[in-house]
């Protein structure tokens, strides 16, 4: 059976630098590995096809004798290389290919490590809570908070190096970052001891930061609050958390917002609540009081005979929440309020009252009389 062209076999052209045979041998290796083809042995096969056709690719005396005679310049019998190649056995796969780059092109979505690592690592993300009143989430505020978190050190620049240095090429691991330990015949990647995976080494430290990059600091920052928001919503701050390690992005900033308590309002969605209390004589005759919204006074009419625990809804009178168009309402529950420092002679007026109530029978009383008659109804039947 003949061999397929090996510059066929990876995908590059015959005039591809050696960057782009290795790139695309690691995409082939990623795809057809046995690991993570197990159950193929199609894939195996290509795998190793791949392996054959990076071996000779690679190697710029081996490409020469390719590109000149073919698959012919192996050929043992036609004068070539012979000896045949290290990956003729899967025990020899990967000899000279280091699994830990196939792991990592499998589990990192392709992209390889391709040269040296960036050490870059992106800030932590941060929380803050922040407390304002009723009146300020509806209608909207802005504020200043205070965020204590990392921030680029000034002096270096992030570097971590003293002023007019710069971080060195770690010598152990010559900027990877990582360093490979062998086991068996399995090459594992672990991170540098001597930088921990940086790949650089300060041998002068920023006095600012401590070699760090980053310094503790209070940062001031405004947060817009949107009319409308509630408790527990949460809003983010881009780029606004903690600075990121050697270059790398800052993390975000998220502001947790808490509302105080309301003397008078109770916030439920869109609506408002409050509780009104009216003397009985309000109550019982019925006439007009003012009541507060967040947008100033109102009347509301109470009407005779009104009872305990009646609500009266006050339409558009509540809160625009966020990402709704309709006004909430305000509802109005009513208590009345039983008078209390009576005199001798307004204790007596009660009396009588009472008295010209109770000789015209229960008509006064609908709620009692259906009261009294359930309990007795209750008593009756047990």
């Amino acid at each position: 059976m003949s061999k397929r062209d090996y510059y066929e076999v990876l995908g590059v052209d015959r005039n591809a630098e050696a960057s782009a045979i290795k790139s695309a041998f690691r995409k082939k290796a990623a795809k057809f590995h046995p690991d993570k083809n197990p159950d193929d042995d199609t894939a195996k096969e290509k795998f190793q096809e791949a392996r054959e056709a990076y071996e000779v690719l690679s190697d710029e005396q081996k490409r020469q004798a390719y590109d000149q005679h073919g698959h012919a310049a192996f050929d043992p019998s036609q004068g070539g290389f012979g000896g045949g190649f290290s990956g003729a056995g899967m025990g020899d796969i990967f000899g000279d290919f280091d699994l830990g780059s196939v792991f990592e092109e499998i589990f990192s979505g392709g992209g390889g490590r391709g040269g040296r690592q960036s050490h870059a690592q992106p800030g932590a993300d941060l929380g803050y809570e922040l407390t304002i009143t009723l009146e300020e989430a509806v209608h909207g505020v802005s504020k200043t908070i205070q965020v204590p978190s990392f921030q680029s050190c000034e002096p270096c620049g992030g570097s971590g190096a003293k002023k007019g240095t710069q971080p060195e090429t770690c010598s152990t691991c010559g900027g990877m970052g990582q360093v490979r330990m062998n086991h068996g015949f399995l090459q594992v990647q672990q991170p540098c001891p001597d930088c921990r995976g940086v790949g650089k080494t300060i041998k002068d430290p920023c006095s600012s930061c401590r070699g760090q990059g980053r310094v503790r600091e209070k940062k001031s920052l405004s947060v817009k609050i949107p009319a409308g928001i509630d408790h527990g919503d949460r809003i983010r701050l881009s780029g606004e958390g903690e600075a990121g390690i050697h270059g790398g992005p800052s993390g975000d900033l998220y502001v947790d917002v808490r509302i105080k308590p309301h003397a008078v309002f109770k916030r439920d969605g869109s609506d408002l609540k409050m509780d009104i209390p009216v003397s009985f004589v309000t109550a019982a005759l019925g006439g007009d009081i003012e009541v507060p919204t967040l947008s100033g006074k109102v009347k509301l009419s109470i009407p005779a005979e009104t009872q305990t625990g009646k609500v009266f809804r006050l339409r558009a009178k509540g809160v625009k929440a966020l990402r709704r168009s309709k006004v909430g309402d305000l509802l109005c529950r009513i208590c009345v309020e039983t008078p209390v420092r009576l005199s001798s002679e307004q204790k007596d007026v009660l009396r009588s009252f009472d008295s010209m109530l109770q000789a015209e029978g229960d008509k006064h009383s609908p709620r009692a009389k259906g009261w009294f008659d359930a309990v007795k109804d209750f008593f009756t039947t047990k």
